[in-house]
């Protein structure tokens, strides 16, 4: 049978041309750059914009300290956004220990030294040296009256030797006011071990060296005065407060105090670092510690009493009655 006779469907179905090939293209691409989305909007926040998209943020490290080769200390991290009143916990990090090659010091500086700004450093030990080993005395404690924290701890010993028994001299080359005082003069006594003590003064030789290379404000802090405070204010049982760093019974503690915070949504912390918490009693103190930094940097903390010494250290604890609302 001739070409042309061939029936009319038993014939390919004709290709486009060339023309309108590109005509096709042409308009295809035309409609995928109406639908495209913008550049910017599939570039991922970075941390700066998402910190400026929330306003200002004030930042707070809490460091709790073990032996510096052992694997207890821990390190938090408390942001705080005035623009919404939010306290977050922003990063815990636990069981900091040293490896082949890096030290757990600096492994703590790294994490430190990671944020811009940190409006306050807390640890959890001394960082200095008792005041009378920094600005020696003249002679004998008995003869020396020009040192204010010397002439301190005489009329302090006096007081408490008119009503209290056995009547014991102080020693100023491992003792501060600060630890006297704490152990009397509010409402529970709270005895921090002495600052040259045998089991603080590692402690506080590694503090000394971690704050040589730290350019910030660092405060001490006893985290059971501070976490006495907080939790009386929250209503925590007395027993829980005491007693949370107990082997026996202390995680069961740990957890109705940050129970207690949940609560009363003073600070959100993730369901991860509730649980590292209650397994670690570290970990929960150096939260204690950035919270206690908080709570100073808002006005919160108790001052020096009147005639403490002015060149004495001084452990930063929250006042008796928080008004968590002020912020």
């Amino acid at each position: 049978m001739p070409k042309s006779r061939v029936p009319s469907h038993g014939r390919k179905a004709r290709k486009p041309s060339v023309k309108s090939k590109a005509v096709k293209k042409k308009t295809s691409k035309k409609v995928a750059k109406k639908t495209a989305k913008p550049r910017s909007s599939l570039i991922k926040a970075t941390p700066l914009a998402s910190e400026n998209h929330a306003g200002d943020v004030h930042r707070f490290v809490g460091v709790s300290l073990g032996g510096g080769k052992m694997d207890k200390a821990c390190v938090s991290v408390i942001e705080y956004y005035p623009k919404h009143n939010k306290v977050f916990l922003s990063r815990l990090v636990e069981k900091i220990k040293s490896d082949e090659v890096h030290s757990a010091d600096f492994k703590i500086h790294e994490i430190i030294e990671q944020y811009g700004s940190i409006d306050l450093l807390a640890f959890d030990v001394p960082f200095q040296l008792p005041n009378t080993l920094r600005n020696p005395c003249c002679g004998e404690i008995e003869t020396c009256n020009h040192q204010p924290h010397i002439k301190w701890m005489w009329d302090y010993t006096r007081k408490l030797h008119k009503k209290k028994k056995p009547r014991k001299l102080f020693t100023p080359y491992t003792q501060r006011c600060v630890e006297m005082y704490l152990s009397t003069e509010i409402e529970e006594p709270f005895h921090l071990q002495h600052a040259m003590g045998a089991n603080m003064a590692p402690l506080l030789a590694r503090a000394m060296f971690l704050k040589q290379k730290l350019n910030m404000k660092v405060i001490e802090v006893f985290p059971k005065l501070s976490l006495w405070r907080i939790g009386r204010s929250l209503h925590v049982m007395k027993s829980h407060l005491l007693f949370h760093k107990h082997a026996i019974g202390g995680d069961e503690s740990r957890r109705a105090i940050l129970h207690a915070l949940s609560t009363h949504n003073i600070a959100f912390v993730y369901d991860q670092d509730v649980k590292l918490m209650i397994e670690n009693n570290h970990a929960f103190e150096s939260f204690i510690c950035a919270l206690t930094a908080f709570l100073s940097f808002k006005g919160l903390t108790e001052p020096r009493p009147e005639g403490f010494p002015s060149n004495e250290d001084w452990v930063e604890f929250p006042v008796s009655s928080i008004k968590w609302n002020s912020f």
